[in-house]
């Protein structure tokens, strides 16, 4: 199926039957997409839990010891294994499940530092869900729905840009990140998109 708007997805999700065990969905899509300011409101308008997958980045050190911090966002950048541990543990466990969260501006996740109530579904965003290499393939068949997000090719490298700027990086090193290590990503994700259960193009 195919979605145009935030209300849209949002009301088909109220539609959908109650189940006996919490519901976890995947927002996916390209760097720059959109597809964590959108996860955000969705969650916000449904009372569900935010879980972002940039949590599960390794740390800067660990980067470096595997010679890897000059491409982090690349899909072997995060700790996978910790995602889908958090995953299988949100849906068997009947009490609070702690996750961690990112820090944009030192670019460093905080362990623990989300609490998932049991009664709360869930809205798991991030790049790399449909993805089927180096331990993602088992991320997929632990959400309920996959929602892919997609924005016009110019509009996505242009919010990169500024994204990169905002949080530091001067003007020359942001474009030459987000058409060199975003760029690589935005192609592998991209090639993803046919495993979703919906697409939502955005403007």
């Amino acid at each position: 199926m195919r979605f145009t708007s935030l209300d849209a997805v949002a009301s088909f999700l109220e539609a959908l039957p109650p189940r006996p065990h919490r519901r976890i969905i995947g927002i996916a899509g390209q760097p720059g997409a959109g597809k964590s300011t959108f996860a955000e409101k969705l969650s916000t308008r449904m009372g569900w839990a935010l879980l972002p997958m940039d949590g599960f980045h390794l740390a800067q050190a660990r980067l470096v010891e595997l010679g890897r911090r000059d491409r982090m966002g690349a899909p072997d950048t995060f700790d996978v294994p910790e995602l889908v541990q958090t995953l299988a543990d949100l849906r068997v466990s009947r009490g609070p499940v702690f996750a961690p969260s990112f820090d944009r501006s030192n670019e460093e996740s905080t362990p623990n530092a989300i609490e998932i109530q049991p009664e709360r579904d869930v809205v798991l965003e991030g790049n790399y869900l449909l993805c089927d290499e180096g331990g993602w393939r088992e991320v997929a068949p632990l959400l309920d729905t996959v929602f892919y997000i997609e924005l016009d090719n110019a509009a996505r490298q242009s919010r990169l840009i500024e994204r990169h700027e905002r949080f530091g990086k001067s003007p020359e090193a942001a474009r030459n990140w987000a058409f060199g290590p975003d760029e690589a990503n935005a192609a592998l994700i991209a090639g993803t998109a046919r495993r979703a259960d919906h697409i939502v193009q955005l403007d």
